[in-house]
């Protein structure tokens, strides 16, 4: 049967069977050959239809009608066959575009002519084997030799016996229901061969011969009163088919196409990448090139009275639906005309409950309407209430795209190279637990700090310049390798301690920087919604500011929010978020002026990719799932054929090949390269700039933090510290709880001091060299003191040598004259040394220079020099002295008394001479009123030092 297809290029056909015995074995015999000649290269068969004809021949045939199937292959008895026939030619399937090819059952004895009413149609063609007398006597004379040969080879073989041919078989004994040799008996059977016959007989591993002769017949019309077949063929499996004159359906002598005829659709689209794509056409020749797809026309635009402003023109269409279109027209034979729908709308009901788009082109009355519309039109619940379509030939849903941010480095990526607990360790544990023990082996070490066991004063000396403060500060430029001033610790095991920490630091950094450059890129940020669902979507005025977002009116999408999320549509409407198209939709999101755009999933993802900056992607799970189809009008003759088609295009790969090519892309590489090169804007390397402004705000807090400390807490712990515990903490913190660190600040800010105006810089010169010379006075007095027989002995300072007499505290005050006579004024502020043998020992720091009064070169007679003895003691005095206009009063504080003179001649005590003292006791009312104490005031103007150092 097969063969007969091959010869006249059929490809197409459908089995119709009774329900005879062995009609399947019929149908899969047939779709084996079909197989077996594709893998062979002898043709390509499609089965359409397999029918199996019941009690109802006619519903049965009924798919047949609609079918475009046209070559009809037919199992079934004679009678059956009547039946069938009849039915068929009732429903027009016996017309000369069918072909109907029977076998042997039906057409039984060729020899026996048919009556002309027999409702068999002259024009079929039949296969049948020769049932003569003489063909039958022959073929059992073959079969006993075959037998004969394989129960000789049989026996032959050693291994058997002739008593193993007696199966000794009983349809009774269940357990000898089968011949155990059987198998091997007819492998004999069929590895025989016998030559001497015409043709030779030999068999096929299924048992089948192989030499098999076919004879073929056509029904024609005999005398007047009956049909005949008539043999007009034979097919030879070793010399293939041979066919004279056929008489055809239609008593037509030349064979039918095998297709159905060739049908015109007006077929109506609308333009949406990648199913339609729309190009012009070429400017010459008016026609589209091979890759630029067919020629499709645009209906003129028409004014607001109705008349066309410009005609119609003539574009290309392309894109997967005119690839599919191209498929069908090729396939069911039949041309088309493709025109955009005029008012350019996809298909939704008005007010008026009136369809509009392409649906409402559907539903004109036939001749003035179109016959099919192509394009992504999804299928919904509306639009299948009115119109037909095919089964989806592409499943899509309901989508978000949004845009892409600028590619900013994320602000905490300098973080992110350890997570969270490991920073915390490094902060709270390593670093704490590293400079509190770089602190405690260097406050311990006896080459560090060195304190002694129950030294009640604490402070540091002046030259150890190492506290807590300073040792976080070492921690720290160590951890990140600043090049800044630190001061290292004396101690060895402090040291030690620092080196361990460095070598901790040097593996730490390491790890860090190998790793930082991996988050150190460029972060793409978006709105990363979940899908539809998302309350940002549901409820866009609970966030501020409100996400702005919109879709296509009068497209599927809007039809699903407005049925199901109504909020959000009516929000979309009355801020007129909504956009003409899907590309003004995609524009939108990358000007910033929506935040997101809600379409078809498909048509998102293919814009997505097709995009040139890859500046936009799609977010979220798909929403609302269906599919696209092909909409035919209500009972359109059709729709069964695009079906079955569409059904075969899916489960041969078609469609997938076809999404695979259309639905695919890629951003552009030269777009990329171009981008990649373009420098790094402020915003991704904004973590920079964030770390530096927080820094600054933390400094700001830490100066409101030093201010309040000196103006408020300082005064407090002056009286409970003498600096030595906040020393160990902050020197600066120290220093400025003691007079004497408040000096020494204040001569290493001369020391260091830079001044912008001249003025300024040459007072502070003077400065200088008067303290120079304060100095070299000192030392002269000292030696004086010395030839005197007196040796001065000072207080010891922590890591201050004895016998070194400080110029500080003699320096630290000067003498100003006060205001009124009536004012007691605390001049200075030293250390008098007292004995068993001497009561008083007057030092006197020196004085400025008073008119009218010139210094004595020679001792008082009265004055004599203490001398210090083993038994001396240091007790802390102070001198006070009351102006006169004629005398001076110098009083000492001792204890709880006063022990005063009368200063001669105050040149003296001004150059450090006490010869001009003489002791005497102090006025009564002096006495009896203690002098007021003035402190932190400014010295005499006369004397740049004066004017810039503070009393204590």
């Amino acid at each position: 049967m097969l063969s007969i297809l091959v010869r006249y290029q059929w490809h197409s056909l459908s089995i119709v069977t009774s329900q005879i015995a062995g009609y399947t074995d019929f149908v899969q015999a047939v779709r084996d050959q079909a197989a077996q000649h594709s893998e062979n290269h002898l043709g390509k068969f499609v089965i359409i239809d397999t029918i199996i004809v019941d009690d109802d021949p006619i519903s049965s045939l009924q798919t047949l009608r609609t079918s475009e199937a046209r070559i009809l292959l037919l199992y079934s008895t004679r009678e059956e066959a009547a039946i069938i026939m009849k039915a068929a030619t009732e429903l027009g399937l016996t017309d000369m575009n069918y072909i109907w090819i029977v076998t042997q059952s039906v057409v039984v004895d060729r020899t026996v002519n048919l009556p002309t009413a027999s409702d068999l149609p002259v024009g079929m063609l039949g296969v049948h084997f020769d049932t003569s007398l003489d063909s039958l006597v022959q073929s059992i004379q073959t079969a006993i030799e075959v037998f004969a040969y394989a129960v000789e080879q049989f026996v032959n073989a050693t291994h058997y016996t002739p008593s193993d041919l007696n199966p000794r078989l009983s349809c009774e004994d269940q357990k000898n229901a089968k011949w155990g040799l059987g198998a091997t008996f007819y492998r004999y059977l069929r590895n025989v061969t016998l030559n001497q016959h015409r043709p030779g007989v030999t068999f096929n591993v299924d048992g089948t011969r192989r030499d098999v002769e076919l004879k073929i017949v056509n029904l024609r019309e005999g005398t007047p009163n009956n049909k005949v077949w008539e043999e007009i063929g034979v097919w030879q499996s070793w010399e293939g088919l041979s066919i004279n004159d056929i008489v055809w359906p239609g008593k037509g002598h030349v064979p039918p196409q095998g297709v159905p005829e060739k049908f015109h659709l007006r077929i109506v689209y609308l333009e949406e990448p990648p199913y339609i794509n729309l190009a012009p056409a070429d400017p010459v020749t008016k026609l589209c090139s091979a890759n630029r797809g067919v020629l499709c026309k645009i209906p003129p635009k028409k004014g607001l009275n109705g008349t066309a402003m410009t005609n119609t023109t003539t574009m290309c269409c392309s894109g997967f639906c005119i690839d599919l279109l191209e498929k069908f027209a090729s396939d069911l034979g039949f041309s088309y005309e493709l025109q955009r729908v005029e008012d350019g709308m996809w298909g939704t009901m008005d007010p008026n409950h009136r369809w509009n788009g392409l649906i409402g082109e559907l539903l004109k009355r036939e001749g003035e309407g179109a016959e099919m519309a192509l394009t992504s039109l999804k299928i919904n619940k509306e639009r299948e209430s009115v119109v037909d379509f095919t089964v989806p030939f592409l499943e899509s849903g309901i989508a978000i795209v949004v845009a892409k941010r600028t590619g900013i480095i994320s602000p905490t990526a300098f973080l992110e190279p350890f997570d969270t607990a490991s920073w915390m360790l490094v902060a709270f544990v390593a670093i704490q637990v590293a400079a509190l023990t770089i602190f405690l082996f260097e406050w311990l070490s006896p080459g560090g700090y060195n304190m002694r066991t129950g030294q009640l004063e604490m402070a540091p000396p002046r030259d150890h310049k190492f506290s807590l403060f300073r040792t976080y500060w070492l921690v720290w430029a160590v951890l990140f390798q600043a090049a800044v001033h630190v001061d290292c610790p004396r101690g060895f095991t402090a040291r030690f301690m620092a080196n361990m920490w460095a070598m901790f630091a040097v593996v730490f950094l390491a790890i860090y920087t190998a790793n930082l450059a991996a988050f150190m890129i460029t972060r793409e940020e978006f709105h990363d919604f979940t899908g539809i669902n998302d309350t940002r979507l549901q409820q866009p005025s609970t966030v501020s500011p409100a996400y702005k977002f919109g879709t296509v009116e009068e497209t599927n999408s809007a039809m699903v929010l407005k049925r199901h999320h109504p909020l959000m549509y009516h929000y979309m409407v009355r801020h007129n978020y909504n956009r003409p198209s899907v590309q003004d939709g995609v524009k939108s999101i990358k000007k910033n002026e929506l935040d997101a755009f809600i379409y078809d999933a498909t048509v998102l993802d293919y814009l997505v990719g097709q995009d040139d900056d890859c500046q936009i992607l799609t977010v979220g799970s798909w929403y609302s799932m269906s599919g696209y189809g092909l909409a035919f009008p209500r009972g359109s003759k059709y729709l069964s054929l695009f079906n079955k088609k569409l059904m075969s295009y899916k489960d041969n790969g078609d469609i997938e090949r076809l999404q695979r090519f259309w639905m695919t892309g890629t951003c552009k590489p030269k777009k990329q390269q171009r981008r990649a090169s373009e420098p790094l804007a402020i915003e991704q390397f904004l973590s920079a700039y964030l770390l530096l402004g927080i820094g600054m705000v933390l400094a700001i807090v830490l100066l409101a933090l030093e201010h309040v400390y000196f103006k408020y807490v300082r005064k407090h712990l002056a009286k409970k510290d003498s600096g030595g515990c906040c020393a160990l903490v902050s020197l600066s913190m120290g220093k400025s709880l003691t007079f004497r660190g408040a000096v020494y600040e204040a001569t290493d800010k001369l020391r260091r001091h830079r001044c912008r105006d001249p003025l300024c810089d040459t007072h502070i010169w003077k400065v200088k060299h008067e303290l120079d010379m304060a100095r070299m006075r000192i030392k002269q007095l000292e030696k004086e003191l010395e030839a005197n027989g007196v040796k001065p002995v000072v207080k010891k300072q922590m890591g201050q040598p004895t016998g070194v007499v400080s110029g500080a505290p003699l320096l630290a005050c000067c003498w100003a004259p006060p205001s009124d006579e009536s004012t007691w004024v605390r001049t200075v502020s030293l250390d008098v040394t007292t004995s068993s043998q001497q009561q008083q020992q007057h030092q006197a720091q020196p004085l400025h220079h008073q008119p009218g009064h010139h210094p004595h070169p020679h001792p008082h007679p009265h004055h004599q020099q203490a001398r210090p003895t083993p038994q001396t003691h240091q007790s802390h005095q102070q001198l006070y002295r009351r102006h006169d206009l004629t005398r001076n009063h110098v009083v000492f504080s001792q204890g709880s008394g006063f022990v005063g003179g009368v200063l001669t001649d105050a040149h003296s005590l001004s150059e450090g001479r006490l010869t001009d003292v003489v002791p005497a006791p102090p006025p009564p009312h002096l006495l009896q009123q203690p002098p007021r104490k003035r402190s932190y005031e400014y010295r005499s103007p006369d004397s740049p030092l004066e004017g810039l150092l503070r009393c204590m």
